[in-house]
């Protein structure tokens, strides 16, 4: 998605996977990969799972919104400097906007509280949501992502779930915010028998697109979002971030596809 759009627009645009599992790299070593990546003349990274809130240990500064948030997904290296941000939110909102602006923002079930979890959840009340459950399988993690939402959303509007069977009968929408569904971790991060018709499900995994939350969830008469579109929503921004120049998401999406 990113090298296209630099040829599209004419810059000449390098972005390169730096696989951890394939390099036999730990999280320790993760520092090292930044100041390589600087030497090298690198204008950004991105960076994913599992590594969005302990790379903040490595950065200079955070913009407003990752700071808020408390996880990166996009670092910015310019003047000897390296400055966190967050596209996920952002990202998954559009995603929503386009893709189910209709749906019900009642009361929803999100599983997972990491640090895609914390930009999902910020989304979801940006958005509107009345209600946010938040379960994690973490309980710790989850208290401390509620807490930091009622102080900047108020009481009531994010809760933390203690009935997770009951909640996601109740709500209308949930959303899977775990890397559950991915090659590395098969599965679905709930029963698939909790799933109904009338129980919107949206996924932010990407790879694959379909997951077998989404596929089963659809099976049952469900309307469904992939975590396609918040992966290119994401990358369109972070683009703007590493370039100054508008990105195509149309664009971009395509060569996901």
């Amino acid at each position: 998605m990113h090298e296209s759009e630099g040829r599209r627009i004419g810059l000449r645009y390098s972005y390169e996977l730096i696989d951890f599992d394939t390099l036999g790299l730990q999280e320790p070593e993760l520092p090292g990969v930044i100041a390589d990546a600087e030497r090298r003349g690198f204008s950004g990274l991105n960076v994913t799972h599992p590594f969005k809130q302990s790379v903040i240990a490595c950065l200079d500064d955070l913009s407003p919104e990752a700071a808020a948030i408390g996880a990166v997904n996009t670092i910015v290296l310019h003047g000897g400097k390296r400055v966190g941000h967050n596209t996920d939110s952002w990202g998954f909102a559009e995603s929503v906007r386009r893709g189910m602006a209709d749906v019900r923002l009642g009361s929803i079930v999100q599983v997972g509280a990491g640090g895609a979890g914390k930009a999902v959840a910020q989304a979801l009340l940006d958005l509107g949501a009345a209600r946010l459950w938040i379960h994690d399988i973490d309980a710790e993690r989850a208290e401390r992502l509620v807490a930091n939402l009622t102080v900047r959303f108020g009481d009531g509007r994010a809760r933390l779930v203690v009935d997770l069977a009951g909640a996601v009968g109740k709500a209308d929408g949930l959303v899977n915010a775990t890397p559950v569904g991915m090659a590395k971790y098969p599965g679905t991060p709930i029963p698939w028998e909790w799933l109904r018709e009338d129980l919107w499900v949206a996924d932010i995994v990407y790879f694959p697109p379909e997951t077998v939350l989404l596929a089963t969830a659809r099976a049952s008469g469900a309307r469904t979002l992939s975590g396609v579109g918040m992966a290119v929503y994401q990358a369109a921004m972070a683009f703007e971030l590493f370039t100054g120049r508008p990105a195509d998401a149309d664009q971009m999406a395509r060569q996901l596809a």
